[in-house]
C-alpha cells in the first residue's frame, strides 16, 4: 500500500468525529459552523481524490 492513499483517511476522519463540529459557532454567511464544515470537506476531498488519482496513475 503507498502512503498516498493514507490522504483519503483526512476527510473520513474529519467528518467522523462528530464532537468536533457539533456547535453553532461561529457561523459563516449565517450558516452554523456544524453546516459550513461539513460542506468545507467537499471541495478538500475532491482534491485529495484528484491528488491520489494523478500520484497512483503516474506511478504505474
Amino acid at each position: 500500500m503507498r502512503p498516498v492513499w493514507l490522504l483519503l483517511l483526512i476527510p473520513y476522519i474529519g467528518l467522523l468525529w462528530i464532537p468536533f463540529y457539533n456547535r453553532l459557532a461561529p457561523d459563516l454567511f449565517g450558516f452554523p459552523f456544524f453546516y459550513w464544515y461539513q460542506l468545507l470537506f467537499v471541495p478538500i476531498t475532491s482534491l485529495l481524490i484528484y491528488l491520489v488519482y494523478r500520484q497512483v496513475r503516474d506511478g504505474r
